[in-house]
């Protein structure tokens, strides 16, 4: 069993996650580079559209306390695990959502899709570790002159993330990372999964 610190009163989020199988106990290499004994596979969750439209209904509630919907533009999610959160909760907002990908290692904007000068964006995501794919698709709006309202995601593992704008989550868990040199697991010899999107 996951024993993790729940920060808010979110325990329903948990619960989706847990009755779905999105929470993985193993060895894992993450996308950030860190080592965990803890995967959080949110495509588990996140392939039922009626749970799926359950988060993002609740995203963009929580949303709205800080931000004017109105405002927003363009949803934007980092591939692959941002995309289904990102476009139910586009769809949630009445607004059109678009995802970046990594070309040669590098998160750019592909398949036609483009950021326009002075368009107001939602960032979402399914899981923040360190925030660094978040972070890379803030990069692309600064670079094409697009305004980043807020940030949303379901799960947040970062402990203390800052991205120096709103940050909205539906659940915060506190899961020990390691560096791979530090990793008892490795130490173990305990074989290692990486099931992220960088592999």
């Amino acid at each position: 069993m996951l024993k993790v610190t729940r920060e808010n009163k979110n325990l329903h989020v948990y619960k989706m996650l847990e009755n779905a199988g999105a929470i993985l106990e193993g060895h894992f290499g993450l996308t950030s580079g860190y080592h965990s004994g803890y995967y959080l596979q949110c495509a588990q969750l996140l392939m039922h559209p009626n749970l799926t439209h359950m988060l993002a209904d609740e995203s963009k509630n929580m949303l709205s306390g800080s931000i004017d919907m109105e405002d927003v533009d363009l949803v934007i999610s980092p591939a692959v695990g941002g995309i289904l959160f990102g476009y139910m909760l586009a769809y949630r907002m009445g607004t059109d959502m678009i995802f970046s990908e990594r070309k040669n290692g590098r998160m750019t904007l592909r398949r036609g899709f483009q950021l326009k000068k002075g368009q107001k964006v939602i960032i979402a995501e399914d899981v923040i570790t360190t925030g660094g794919s978040v972070k890379e698709v803030m990069d692309i709006c600064k670079q094409n002159h697009a305004e980043v309202l807020g940030i949303a995601s379901i799960v947040d593992r970062s402990q203390g993330v800052d991205f120096h704008t709103h940050y909205s989550f539906l659940i915060q868990l506190h899961i020990e990372n390691f560096l791979p040199q530090d990793c008892k697991m490795c130490r173990q010899g305990i074989p290692m999964d990486t099931p992220g999107s960088r592999t």
